[in-house]
């Protein structure tokens, strides 16, 4: 009994230093989204730091030269804070390194209401992401036309939303159709990637840091399937340079996605604390304090890459 409380003693005292010493070397090994437009699609005002400060934090940094925005799909109006909790978002969002304050947008329709019980309509949800970032899906496309849209990636829940809450679980199967619609057409690919927040069991959601061990085997186990990082060239003309690294951009999309974040310093865990304890002050009931200390989800973050078959169904609702 002796030995075993020595070693839980001493895998307390080792662990994180050994966290801390390793996210800087892991970090530039592990692929990464650059030079996209990217939209976090989240059901309630708290979400992108509560479930996605890590993403948000390493999408944003400059040198990815990303541009992010939130989209909300409600207020989070369940108790009359409503307007409190848009500029909580808002406040949250800038911590996070959004660009701008205009780069965060909140829905409010009745269509989608803040609730444990509500299911929202997924083709409501798709309809409304075409009317917000492909708008050519609002007429009837011509055979053969390429689908455009105005943003690269998509990101948000899975299939289980990490809570098991129906307003989450909803925007997947939104997000799905909005996917399938664009990619209806078997010619041509959907132009907008959609990446989804890995829900894991009890026990790996409360170990924060911790959870980095399975996190990452499981990522090494798929990793097979990401494709390699096309190499960059080295820069001869600045505009023709940068022609063909966004090329190689658009032609890379990784399969699985890792974002550590480091424990103290200014753009890792301590600024996901803050972005909740400082921005979301409303929403800081005492339960909120366990869920930030013990959280695998504000230090580390995992995204799969989702394959949606096109439905010309989906393009037509």
């Amino acid at each position: 009994m002796g030995w075993m409380l020595f070693l839980g003693a001493l895998l307390v005292a080792v662990a994180p230093a050994l966290y801390i010493y390793l996210v800087p070397l892991l970090t530039p090994r592990l692929p990464t989204l650059e030079n996209k437009r990217i939209c976090l699609l989240i059901a309630h005002p708290d979400d992108e730091a509560m479930f996605f400060a890590p993403t948000v934090l390493a999408l944003t940094k400059p040198e990815t030269g990303n541009h992010v925005k939130i989209l909300c799909l409600s207020s989070g109006d369940a108790d009359g804070l409503g307007e409190t909790r848009k500029k909580e978002l808002v406040k949250s969002g800038m911590k996070l390194g959004l660009q701008q304050e205009q780069d965060v947008f909140v829905i409010e329709s009745p269509d989608f209401q803040d609730s444990m019980t509500n299911v929202w309509d997924k083709t409501k949800i798709a309809s409304l992401l075409g009317r917000a970032f492909a708008p050519q899906l609002a007429r009837q496309r011509a055979a053969g036309e390429e689908p455009d849209a105005n943003i690269d990636v998509l990101i948000t829940f899975d299939s289980t939303g990490v809570s098991s809450h129906p307003n989450h679980i909803s925007l997947y199967h939104g997000a799905r159709a909005f996917i399938s619609a664009l990619s209806a057409d078997p010619q041509w690919p959907s132009p907008v990637d959609l990446y989804t927040l890995t829900s894991v069991s009890v026990t790996r959601k409360y170990s924060n840091f911790l959870d980095a061990i399975p996190t990452l085997f499981s990522w090494v186990t798929t990793a097979g399937s990401n494709p390699p990082k096309p190499l960059k060239k080295p820069k001869k003309e600045e505009d023709d340079s940068d022609d063909e690294d966004e090329d190689e951009d658009d032609n890379y999309h990784p399969t699985a996605l890792v974002f550590l974040s480091e424990l103290g310093s200014e753009g890792g865990w301590a600024t996901a604390w803050s972005a909740m304890t400082t921005a979301h002050k409303s929403q800081m009931v005492w339960f909120r304090y366990g869920w930030i200390a013990l959280s695998r989800y504000m230090v580390l973050n995992d995204l799969r890459l989702e394959k949606v078959e096109g439905d010309a169904e989906d393009a037509k609702a």
